[in-house]
């Protein structure tokens, strides 16, 4: 199941991707994601860097008719990998994330380019779920997720930058 969403900020394309490779922000985004246990860590490599996130998160992200199967929570773990910065200023990234015990794959990317009032960062990508006959919700589910992701960024984005 495909995903995608955009994020709209009031800053240029450097101030926001040094606003990702925080690790303080990354581990609030995590916190508003609704994570019970979060780590960041942040691999940095010239101007490109890695953001490994992983989180303990409650099972209430799984379909109901699944949660007794996963127990009382799921280790997550998202990766983003930032290139450096390509022609005329713009940032891409690949997007993993893995939640262990459970057959779900979402695998994406990002980009930040500048616009007239800012930058906007896309994410596109796909989730994919290897359960016969319930793939379909789960797969939902996760898109969901990764939109209640998205969603928080935008917020906790936002007021970072208004600060």
């Amino acid at each position: 199941m495909q995903f995608a969403a955009t994020i709209d900020y009031p800053a240029d394309v450097e101030t926001v991707a040094a606003m990702l490779a925080d690790e303080e922000f990354a581990g609030a985004r995590a916190e508003r994601a609704g994570a019970l246990e979060h780590r960041v860590e942040v691999h940095r490599e010239g101007r490109a860097f890695t953001i490994t996130t992983r989180m303990k998160m409650p099972t209430t992200i799984v379909p109901a008719a699944f949660r007794s199967v996963v127990g009382d929570s799921l280790d997550v773990r998202m990766v983003e990998a930032w290139e450096e910065p390509g022609a005329g200023g713009a940032r891409h990234s690949t997007l993993a994330l893995d939640i262990h015990g459970v057959p779900v794959r979402v695998a994406g990317t990002q980009r930040l380019e500048a616009t007239a009032a800012g930058c906007t960062e896309t994410y596109a990508g796909e989730v994919t779920a290897s359960v016969p006959l319930f793939g379909g919700p789960i797969e939902e589910a996760a898109v969901r997720t990764v939109q209640q992701v998205v969603d928080v960024e935008r917020e906790l984005g936002l007021e970072h930058l208004a600060r």
